[in-house]
């Protein structure tokens, strides 16, 4: 994915919390309803209202009574297969249950013991659980890299530079960093990779949690650089970890949806778990891979959803 669109796509999160117009939508001319899990879909037929007649007069005249999910079945009325909604026993599972997150979490030594479940709510509570939950992704992530010594090895670039832990220091940004940070993508899309790759080496040293996910990538990708997947994982989970703490913050004040770092959060969570599915600096491990999805997912990547089902299908 070009660096562009790589922005575009953090900037489509951080906004997407802003509400269209009701007058800017397009009148649809029909409908469909599909009601979803995360292993089926079912589509739904809704009742045909027009035809709507007193229940008595229906018995009386010996028509058949016409059924749908969106109402209870009359006392002693057959119940015909898939038609109706099995129980609301199903209906009631948590968000937990169908994405079957606590069966999942002890196969996988990347995922943290108190991940917390995801319960039903209204949807800032339940984006505030996903934002908790990426947090702890990335506090994990951090964790296990600094534990093999990953983070602690990075005393140089590629170029010999020395440079010090990405994890020293966190900031979003600020209007040198936005100068340097588009310098650098201009210098990576007119092919300097080389240029573009130090100024990104410059900028995540310096604790810029953009600029540590990009330079992540450069290592991964060997984008002016000599592959280094583990050395970009560390600065991956650096970047996580960093806007991680930023946006734990926000939601210990009160903050439903986080603060500034998510866009940043949610990028890191998507690439690391890019790096668990294929193996880039770590061993495989899809279990993980498709927490982070998920994760990602539920808090507005629209890449990630795409890769969950994949993983859920596969």
């Amino acid at each position: 994915m070009p660096l562009r669109d790589l922005l575009h796509k953090k900037d489509r999160i951080d906004k997407d919390e802003r509400e269209v117009a009701s007058t800017t939508l397009p009148q649809a001319s029909e409908f469909t309803f599909i009601r979803t899990d995360t292993n089926t879909a079912e589509h739904i037929a809704p009742p045909d209202l027009s035809g709507d007649v007193a229940e008595g007069s229906k018995e009386n005249n010996g028509a058949t009574r016409r059924r749908s999910i969106f109402r209870k079945s009359a006392k002693g009325s057959p119940v015909r297969g898939r038609d109706v909604s099995p129980s609301n026993t199903r209906e009631k599972k948590g968000l937990s249950q169908r994405f079957h997150l606590s069966r999942e979490r002890a196969g996988s030594t990347n995922l943290p013991a108190d991940l917390p479940a995801i319960v039903d709510g209204d949807n800032e509570t339940k984006e505030a659980q996903w934002e908790e939950r990426a947090t702890r992704l990335a506090s994990k992530s951090a964790a296990a890299t600094a534990a093999s010594g990953g983070i602690s090895n990075v005393s140089s670039n590629d170029e010999g530079a020395a440079s010090r832990s990405p994890s020293r220091s966190r900031s979003i940004s600020d209007a040198n960093a936005d100068v340097d940070i588009q310098e650098a993508i201009r210098l990576h899309e007119s092919g300097s990779l080389e240029e573009a790759t130090l100024l990104f080496a410059a900028l995540a040293e310096r604790g810029n949690v953009l600029s540590q996910v990009l330079y992540g990538l450069s290592l991964r990708h060997g984008w002016g650089c000599s592959p280094d997947p583990e050395k970009a994982i560390t600065y991956l989970s650096s970047a996580a970890s960093n806007s991680a703490e930023i946006e734990r913050q926000a939601l210990a004040a009160g903050m439903k949806k986080g603060g500034a770092a998510k866009g940043e959060l949610v990028l890191a969570i998507f690439e690391l778990a890019n790096c668990f599915r294929y193996g880039w600096g770590c061993a495989v491990d899809k279990v993980a891979a498709r927490q982070y999805y998920e994760t990602a997912a539920n808090l507005g990547d629209t890449d990630a959803m795409g890769e969950a089902a994949c993983l859920t299908a596969a």
